[in-house]
């Protein structure tokens, strides 16, 4: 009896033990991994479900929701039968949800859209929007001026891709619809000069993540690196950024346009109303509507505006500057104390600052010189000026619900391991003159498919950095490869449907964002033919970028005046 009781509780803690290995051997496992090897080329459903939807309902929620539960039945499917997956699907679904309000970053980016909607309403009936849209109407009095007064706003903006569409598209939008430019084209110049000018910036919020990404993928091939020097080595090579903000200035100077943009122009021109936009948080009579007796001031808006973008920026400074003081790095440490406000000490701190705190900080300190404007000047009480700042929110709950959903699938797609899927399909037999385009094609599909240019860069460098470097150890073929890396992610991110900055730049300028997405892709996707062909192929060729730059621009110039149709004389 007793050899028997011996027996089994020898058994009952074999197999407690071997349970509890198993748990902590699944649990090391990453569910992506096994997800993508699971379900191989299926791992697309989802993405491929809420773009296509997209497209053919025009209706991005919905189209949002379907591919996220998709994704979470095929994740519940795993380890549960078909009837039990349905349900639990949809309380995945739920959990996702909460997970993407609750995290701090998306907390973040939300509240700072309604705050900033809540500023561009105030100055909006403090007249400040009419007074801006009158004086750079003065300025600029035709279409090419405006288009090109809105490439210049979107490069000063330069310090974040969030902030350029929540500040640039409401400036914007009333002296582009005195002008007749369609709010497609606005969206496209300002998703253009987002994320392509932020991830080239030397001080910005990408470059914390890209710096980082350089150095820890070097140090996984043995080499020790200046990763913010091999960052500036590779701007030249960042061949889409550079190439899609001259393609905005050479089809705004030429007038000229093709394929859904050039009738979306057209139809502007003619005064003929456009699509109800979906994201559209005021109506360009409201934007322009005055508070009766109220005198026309452009400070009216300069000062919140201003207040927006400068303090944004000491908010950037100040965010980097506690987390390096608060952190280990004692050469970070010391380089800031010692000299705080050098160049090398700002670029630090914008790398390390929480762009989502720093961006609602600024928009709210906007919100509270807006209100103390407006009650100091007696166009509203304070119970005025504040149910006005609410009323300049409402319009933007929809966006809110967007991000919510957008990032909701990426999650799923995360755990279904579709990126890994996709990088160990297109990632095999390279040459070595293709690598750097292959790169550039694989990030802009990763991109496209997941809505993130973060995510598609921490995925891929650290593999394309020791692939180009086993291929050849060049440094200069290792730096091509990078820069691959970096500019795939963003031209995907760029045309995606379901990424958050062309979510944003569709609502910064009252644009549908389908329609945003139908336009803005074919312009995508030429400027990416160009960055393949006349881009990364020559330079794995080994033709120096000196030459190559210039030869890709000018033959781009070629390409838009025999492709590309007047707009003006269209009739």
């Amino acid at each position: 009896m007793r050899k028997s009781r011996n027996y089994l509780l020898f058994l009952l803690t074999f197999v407690l033990v071997i349970g509890t290995g198993a748990t902590v051997f699944a649990a090391e496992v990453d569910p992506g991994t096994l997800n993508s090897e699971n379900y191989g080329i299926l791992t697309i459903i989802p993405p491929l479900v809420a773009i296509i939807l997209a497209f053919i309902t025009k209706n991005v929620v919905i189209s949002l929701f379907v591919g996220t539960i998709a994704g979470c039945f095929m994740i519940q499917l795993v380890d549960n039968a078909f009837l039990p997956s349905i349900l639990g699907s949809f309380l995945d679904f739920i959990q996702r949800v909460l997970n993407s309000l609750a995290d701090p970053w998306n907390a973040g980016i939300i509240l700072q859209v309604l705050a900033i909607g809540g500023v561009i309403n105030l100055v909006a009936k403090m007249g400040g929007a009419r007074a801006i849209a009158e004086a750079l109407a003065k300025r600029a009095k035709t279409p090419r001026s405006a288009q090109m007064v809105t490439w210049f706003l979107g490069v000063l903006v330069f310090f974040d891709d969030y902030a350029n569409s929540l500040i640039v598209g409401p400036i914007m939008k009333p002296v582009a619809d005195k002008l007749r430019i369609s709010r497609e084209r606005l969206a496209f110049i300002i998703d253009a000069t987002a994320a392509p000018i932020a991830g080239l910036a030397i001080i910005s919020t990408w470059i914390g993540l890209e710096v980082g990404l350089i150095n820890d993928s070097f140090t996984q091939i043995g080499m020790n690196v200046d990763a913010f020097g091999v960052f500036l080595q590779t701007i030249p090579y960042r061949f889409y950024n550079i190439l899609i903000l001259a393609f905005v200035v050479i089809t705004s100077l030429m007038l000229r346009d093709f394929g859904p943009m050039r009738k979306a122009e057209i139809r502007a021109r003619k005064g003929i109303k456009e699509p109800k936009a979906e994201l559209e948080n005021l109506t360009t009579e409201d934007e322009m509507q005055v508070k009766e007796g109220v005198k026309l001031s452009v400070w009216n808006a300069i000062i919140p505006i201003g207040t927006l973008i400068v303090s944004a920026l000491a908010s950037f400074y100040y965010s980097g500057y506690t987390a390096i003081m608060g952190g280990e790095d004692k050469a970070l440490i010391e380089l800031i104390s010692n000299s705080p406000f050098s160049f090398n000490s700002i670029q630090q701190a914008f790398s390390a600052a929480d762009a989502s705190t720093a961006l609602f900080q600024s928009a709210v300190l906007a919100s509270i010189v807006a209100i103390v404007m407006a009650v100091a000047k007696k166009i509203f009480t304070v119970s005025e000026a504040v149910d006005v700042w609410v009323d300049g929110m409402k319009g933007l709950i929809i966006t809110g619900v967007i991000l919510l959903l957008a990032w909701s699938l990426s999650s799923v797609i995360k755990d279904l391991g579709t990126a890994k899927y996709l990088v160990t399909l297109l990632s095999d037999s390279i040459p070595m003159f293709l690598l750097p385009s292959i790169i550039f094609i694989l990030g802009a599909v990763i991109s496209f498919a997941t809505g993130t240019a973060y995510g598609t860069m921490g995925i891929l460098m650290p593999l394309a950095i020791p692939l180009a470097n086993s291929i050849s150890p060049d440094m200069g073929y290792i730096v091509m490869s990078t820069s691959a890396v970096l500019t795939g992610a963003i031209f995907g991110d760029h045309c995606s449907p379901i990424s958050d900055t062309t979510i944003l730049s569709s609502m910064g300028s009252g644009c549908d964002h389908i329609e945003h997405v139908k336009t803005q892709m074919w312009y995508a996707l030429f400027v990416a033919g160009f960055t393949i062909l006349f881009g990364y192929i020559p330079v794995g060729l080994n033709i120096p970028v000196y030459i190559v730059l210039p030869v890709a621009i000018l033959v781009m110039t070629v390409a838009v005046r025999f492709i590309g149709k007047p707009v003006d004389n269209a009739d």
